[in-house]
């Protein structure tokens, strides 16, 4: 009998899902088994998996518009069940976006897990709660049923303090008010695959570039963190589809005192209206679309996604004392050659020589052999980090 674990990342309206077969060999090699997603939670729920060439294998709507959160969790659980036959399920890891100062590695998940997370949901109110909501909704449907926490905060730990501080009075930062990072399943990937591909880059000063609805950047020293874009939340640093990124906090009084905002309305300004949306005077959020738009809107929301990214990696730079390699990954750094070629374009003072043949392909390195940097692009698999994470910590546990 084999065994599996299911990984779930879970959003405002939706929760992608994905599950693992554990080989039974010494080896314990990891094996997708399938994909999937439960989309539109709270209006009209439709579940849908796939194999992992991308073929649908089951789908499901519910004619009840509101069937309930447990309800539609045990669904995915007892379906996943299902289909391993006489294979076991042995635990769930789950994403979740914020672990504070005090949850820098994977944890089980238990009550006083649960209620430290419930603490830091201000710090991420957008997110945090939709981590931890699945949590207690398998706690109660399969409560003895592992599960496992696997913090997008925890890579960047390794940051120095001098990174990490905002220039408030200290009892900010002793209340946790501080730079944290994001994206750090995706950078512990990336690092982890440039030991395999590229041992002497990886011992290098890396920036990785995580660019997708969210983006991001990551400066890496032999594969640790030392300094990234996003700060105390995930609307810091890049333009992003939907979110501002880096704002002068003046904005936010103006918005206050001339504008007679509340916090919703400015939460949902800087959340949900701005980054590409906002610029493109609403055209799309999505890189795809205002690539193909003629539209002048549209080029100048491009431009200025482009021109913080560059201009971001020329601050990175500083903070590793120099830089031997940029890596691009997530849904627009692995499949936009337009976005990497405009990027580029922009550090030429860094001697950085694309070959346009092959980003044209998407090929591993774009960069020619003369050039000052290596540029890679390597496929990101945050789930991929989830499951070993949850495979071994569940193993520390059951050790001790």
């Amino acid at each position: 009998m084999a065994e599996a674990v299911l990984t779930l990342n879970a959003g405002s309206s939706s929760i992608k899902f994905s599950l693992f077969e554990i080989d039974g060999t010494a080896s314990r090699a990891l094996r997708m088994a399938l994909k999937g997603e439960l989309e539109k939670i709270r209006s009209a729920p439709h579940f849908v998996a796939r194999d992992p060439a991308g073929a649908v294998i089951a789908e499901q709507r519910w004619p009840d518009p509101n069937p309930g959160f447990q309800s539609l969790l045990e669904t995915v659980i007892g379906w996943a069940e299902d289909h391993l036959g006489s294979d076991k399920l042995i635990a769930v890891g789950h994403r979740v976006v914020h672990g504070g100062a005090d949850h820098y590695r994977p944890e089980r998940v238990t009550a006083a897990l649960l209620s430290a997370l419930d603490r830091l949901a201000p710090l991420a109110p957008l997110h945090e709660p939709h981590n931890v909501a699945p949590m207690r909704a398998i706690a109660d449907a399969r409560p003895n049923l592992p599960q496992v926490a696997c913090f997008d905060t925890a890579f960047h730990h390794t940051m120095p303090k001098v990174a990490t501080r905002f220039a408030l009075p200290r009892e900010y930062d002793d209340a946790g008010v501080r730079r944290y990072g994001f994206h750090g399943l995706s950078y512990e990937y990336i690092a982890g695959r440039l030991r395999e591909i590229a041992p002497e880059l990886a011992e290098g000063r890396v920036i990785a570039a995580h660019l997708g609805n969210g983006a991001s950047l990551c400066a890496m020293r032999a594969g640790r963190s030392v300094d990234t874009t996003m700060g105390f939340t995930a609307l810091d640093g890049l333009v992003m589809g939907t979110r501002c990124g880096s704002l002068d906090p003046g904005v936010i009084l103006y918005l206050v005192q001339e504008r007679g905002m509340a916090a919703k309305e400015i939460e949902n300004l800087l959340y949900e209206r701005s980054g590409l949306l906002g610029v493109s005077g609403g055209i799309a959020s999505d890189m795809r679309t205002l690539l193909a738009s003629s539209d002048r809107r549209a080029k100048q929301a491009i431009e200025l996604f482009v021109y913080r990214i560059a201009r971001e990696i020329g601050a990175l730079t500083s903070s590793l004392g120099g830089l031997d390699g940029v890596v691009f990954t997530a849904g627009i750094g692995e499949r936009a050659p337009d976005i990497r070629e405009m990027v580029c374009a922009r550090l030429g003072w860094l001697r950085v020589a694309l070959d346009r043949e092959a980003n044209r392909r998407n090929a591993a390195v774009i960069s020619t052999p003369e050039s000052g940097l290596v540029v890679r692009v390597i496929p990101t698999n945050e789930e991929a980090m989830i499951v070993r994470h949850t495979v071994d910590t569940v193993g520390r546990s059951t050790a001790s």
